[in-house]
């Protein structure tokens, strides 16, 4: 079992959880995701890591209490427990392996938007910890909406806040904001990280695309397994077939086809979508072709 440490709220439906789970937090890297499950019966809810702490032995999690299982964990306090904390699942950031020559070249601005700031942290945080500096945009509609500021601005070394309805900072999405930082203050950036809502990652990369930035993006799409055997996180990479949970999460922006990812889960979502993609994709909608249904109903 894994007890929580400490909660709070971020925002509105949005809540921070430090878990003890001393492996994981030992062997977890920036990038990696984990999956928690709250009971015997309960749904495996996907979740990238915020943070870490390896002398305490805790991983902190943020997420956005949307539907049945996120609101009924939400309603865990300090001193619950969860069943399962599998992880550390999925690959590491680039970064965390990139030539140190190479990474101290590169002027490096991360993309956040809304929940999507909680795994852009670690990553932010880990280039401040090896002596680099980087630019962090954070964006939401609104200033209630904004998550985990303060910390950023401690590892960051500048960070733009901008709100869709102008309540806060910048007036603007976070595309407006690249504009403004590139066009009319000067910036220049080697390198874009977004994470954010999957529209929001289409047209960044649309953006950066146009203006010659290499982006890099982190999916998340529905996962069942967490181990490339079920399917339910395919995608299309340059062409070839991926699993986010084993092949990423990240994954080269420009090369990502949103359209079909985004299409893909609304079809994911009922029995007869997944006849059809079952169908459509033939040997490859399946990972490891480990046997199992694809039918979470059958879990």
């Amino acid at each position: 079992m894994y007890k929580i440490l400490k909660k709070e709220t971020l925002a509105p439906n949005i809540y921070l959880m430090d878990i003890e789970a001393k492996r994981v937090a030992k062997s977890c890297y920036p990038g990696q995701f984990v999956i928690v499950k709250m009971d015997e019966k309960g749904e495996r809810i996907p979740l990238t890591i915020c943070d870490y702490d390896r002398e305490i032995g805790s991983v902190t999690i943020v997420f956005q209490a949307l539907g049945s299982s996120t609101k009924r964990m939400a309603e865990y306090e300090v001193g619950d427990e969860f069943r399962d904390f599998a992880g550390p699942l999925g690959r590491k950031s680039e970064l965390i392996d990139e030539p140190e020559a190479e990474l101290r070249k590169k002027s490096i601005l991360f993309v956040a938007g809304g929940v999507g700031t909680a795994p852009v942290y670690p990553q932010v945080k880990w280039m401040k910890e090896q002596g680099y500096d980087v630019d962090c945009v954070i964006g939401a509609r609104n200033k209630d909406l904004i998550i985990l500021e303060d910390e950023m601005k401690k590892v960051a070394k500048n960070v733009y806040v901008t709100t869709d309805d102008g309540s806060y900072g910048f007036k603007g999405n976070v595309n407006d904001c690249i504009k403004d930082l590139v066009n009319n203050q000067g910036k220049h950036y080697d390198l874009v990280i977004a994470i954010g809502p999957v529209i929001m990652m289409k047209f960044v990369c649309i953006l950066t695309k146009e203006i010659g930035i290499p982006t890099i993006v982190s999916m998340n799409p529905i996962m069942v397994d967490g181990t490339g055997m079920c399917g339910a996180c395919r995608l299309t990479v340059g062409g070839k077939v991926k699993f986010a949970c084993v092949d990423g999460p990240e994954f080269d922006g420009h090369l990502v086809d949103f359209d079909e990812s985004m299409k893909r889960q609304q079809m994911y979502k009922t029995v007869e979508g997944r006849a059809i993609l079952k169908e459509k994709e033939g040997a490859t909608h399946k990972g490891g072709g480990c046997g199992c249904s694809d039918d979470p109903a059958d879990r």
